[in-house]
């Protein structure tokens, strides 16, 4: 359980119909990257949310559907991706620290 009261990341989610879930995995060259900060930017580059991923490099926002950033930090490197969310529904990312 996570004591910043984010959902536990790394764990399969029930998405409800009207649910937007960004979720991902951040790596390293191709090795998943734990303890990474991932944060979450709305359109105009703006800070929204933050996590912490997983020991498997694991991510997940629940969002509303739009254009985001996905950017980490992390000691072994920074990096970011871009995801569309149309609709509803779970939105994969994979983001490439380097």
């Amino acid at each position: 359980m996570s004591s910043c009261g984010a959902p536990e990341q790394g764990v399969d989610v029930a998405v409800g119909e009207t649910e937007v879930v960004l979720t991902g995995k951040v790596k390293a060259a191709g090795e998943p990257v734990g303890g990474a900060f991932v944060r979450l930017l709305d359109s105009t580059g703006e800070f929204t949310a933050e996590v912490v991923s997983s020991e498997q490099g694991d991510f997940r926002f629940y969002a509303a559907p739009g254009e985001w950033t996905i950017r980490v930090l992390h000691r072994s490197g920074n990096g970011q991706a871009s995801v569309t969310a149309s609709g509803p529904g779970v939105h994969p990312v994979e983001v490439a620290v380097a």
